[in-house]
């Protein structure tokens, strides 16, 4: 059939400004008429022609409700703005890490590659009727949209007047695989429906050494476990675990794709994991049956991760310095060396001991994946991470929950290569507290205070910047508070100046440095209408290996009571207790 390109007139919506992470809202406010058209016209229009005439672009996501829906619009409009050809995962699931390795990887029947992605995805928010829906578009290289393309997006919103579409174009049979052919002005147009897990798995499987996590998973002695949330990891883990490294079925838990998560939050973390944590025996009821040795989860997406061990907690910080500390000797892919490594500057500072001891080139960078993307296709990293369960490498340019995953049994197959047959393996634990016992402990917590008055909040953070002006006073405030606290050497507004590009980010956050390797980190973020949240990271470091094994609590608590005092939260905020601790 040949179909035909109509200009609807619309008018703009407000508050259509893509973060790194795209564009989130509630799904009624994406289904109001035109709402999402809008937003991805404003997107073709601001990439280049040839992005979009006769290219191949990726348009799926993590299934979360309106997804069905999203995609045969897009692929409408696809049509319309003159793209060649669009892939589709099948069902509409691809995790974004698939999404970023399907852009750089997979080469079609016909030899095309694509240019870009429209990803559908609220990531780790709750999906659903009335939950979170949210799109945004991954360029060429894999990784999120830069600001300078997300800025023209946004402000093509707020003065678009009509957008294309080929409304007689059929929908799309999503559930089956296949390239389906059209013809319309400019000629014809594909849409190509494809195994949502072929590529990822071909891609780890040139990253990993299978037959050793192979044999870690068949001897009596290891269990494990790892939990979908219902999110798009689903469509992964059976293949991934149990076709090709032999586990053993029952050892997924949630990992059936739901456009609601199961009713659940697709969040990998203590508090939404509740089915893992429990399994894992950190839960509160205590239970007869042993643990498993090894326990994990990722998000809506897939892009996040947990790691836990038998009643033991893996923090994301302590990870990513983990697995950039025995990447050569367990990961093929690194076997030649890490190009350097980064984190985001709240995470905490076990990332910068092993990069100080393994001499690496060391990174630290604002929040947000795409100043790590900009290092990596620079060639000056290899492994990252955030401590909001983000965790990757440059196979790919977004963060990867199952190659941590993956990352972390190819860990502990090194580590019993020779121990299989033996008494007892090596276990989580054992390998964070040699870990400790090398490169010292950081212990850190994150304080959350949601929904804070905007006002307030700005102002308890001017009070903290204009504290820093004088560091003799600000040690004088804090022996009062906790005299054997260590002094605070250094204090600023963190500032990134890109290696790469020369883009400086201001405004990142407040940093405490304290002469022990402590630190104090104070963010403030969604200082919208609805009122701001404020984060206050808490890391007090530890090197003297006969105290890295206090409970958390107990080594934070003289820094907490520091951090509270000195921003004056309770005064400024009205809060006795945060919202969420992490």
């Amino acid at each position: 059939m040949v179909f035909s390109v109509t200009k609807k007139e619309t008018t703009p919506f407000d508050g259509q400004k893509p973060g790194t992470s795209g564009l989130r809202k509630k799904v009624t406010v994406f289904q109001q008429p035109h709402y999402l058209a809008n937003f991805v016209q404003s997107t073709f229009n601001a990439l280049p022609a040839e992005e979009v005439k006769g290219a191949t672009i990726v348009v799926s996501g993590d299934g979360r409700y309106f997804s069905k829906d999203a995609v045969q619009i897009i692929t409408k409009m696809a049509a319309a703005n003159g793209v060649r050809r669009v892939w589709v995962g099948q069902d509409t699931l691809l995790s974004t890490p698939a999404v970023s390795a399907i852009i750089r990887e997979r080469i079609a029947a016909d030899g095309s590659k694509a240019t870009g992605a429209f990803i559908l995805t609220a990531s780790h928010n709750p999906g659903g009727p009335t939950e979170d829906f949210g799109i945004k578009y991954n360029m060429g290289n894999g990784g999120p949209a830069p600001e300078s393309v997300t800025d023209k997006i946004f402000s093509n919103t707020k003065t678009i007047t009509e957008y294309l579409i080929a409304e007689d174009l059929p929908d799309v049979d999503v559930s089956a695989l296949g390239v389906t052919t059209f013809t319309g002005p400019e000629g014809p147009f594909d849409v190509d429906v494809f195994d949502s897990a072929t590529d990822y798995i071909k891609l780890m499987k040139s990253i990993f050494d299978f037959e050793s996590i192979k044999k870690l998973l068949a001897s009596p002695k290891f269990s494990f476990c790892f939990d979908g949330l219902h999110g798009v990891a689903g469509a992964y883990a059976k293949r991934m675990f149990v076709d090709e490294l032999g586990a053993n079925e029952s050892s997924l838990l949630n990992c059936v794709p739901k456009e609601d998560f199961g009713g659940g939050h697709p969040d990998p973390n203590l508090t939404y994991a509740k089915e893992l944590v429990e399994r894992m025996g950190l839960g509160k009821s205590s239970s007869n049956v042993e643990p498993p040795e090894f326990g994990a989860a990722a998000d809506g997406d897939a892009d996040r991760n947990m790691v836990l061990g038998k009643r033991f907690f893996v923090t994301p910080s302590d990870s990513v310095a983990i697995i950039a500390a025995n990447a050569v000797q367990s990961i093929p892919y690194f076997a030649s060396g890490l190009k350097g490594v980064a984190r985001s500057m709240p995470t905490s500072a076990a990332l910068d001991v092993v990069a100080k001891n393994l001499n690496l080139k060391f990174f630290e960078v604002p929040t947000g994946w795409k100043f790590f993307g900009n290092l990596m296709d620079a060639g000056m990293c290899s492994v990252c991470g955030e401590e909001s369960f983000g965790t990757g490498s440059d196979h790919i340019r977004e963060k990867d929950g199952i190659w941590a995953v993956l990352a972390w049994l190819s860990i502990l197959a090194y580590k019993n290569k020779d121990n299989l047959g033996g008494d007892k393996l090596v276990t989580v634990e054992d390998i964070v507290l040699q870990h400790w016992a090398t490169y010292g402990r950081h212990y850190y917590t994150r304080y959350d205070y949601e929904n804070v008055d905007a006002e307030a909040a700005k102002e308890l953070m001017a009070n903290l910047v204009k504290l820093q002006s004088s560091l003799s006073d600000v040690n004088k405030l804090i022996k009062e508070i906790q005299p054997n606290v260590a002094d605070v050497v250094s204090a600023d507004e963190f500032e990134y100046k890109d290696p790469v590009d020369g883009s400086v980010s201001k405004h990142q956050g407040i940093r405490y440095l304290f002469g022990d390797g402590s630190r104090l980190v104070f963010r403030l973020s969604g200082t919208g209408s609805v009122g701001a949240t404020i984060r206050i990271y808490i890391e007090q470091y530890e090197n003297d290996s006969s105290k890295t094994g206090r409970e958390s609590s107990d080594a934070l608590s003289p820094l907490v009571d520091v951090a509270l005092k000195l921003s004056k939260i309770q005064e400024y905020t009205g809060r006795s207790a945060p919202t969420v601790i992490t």
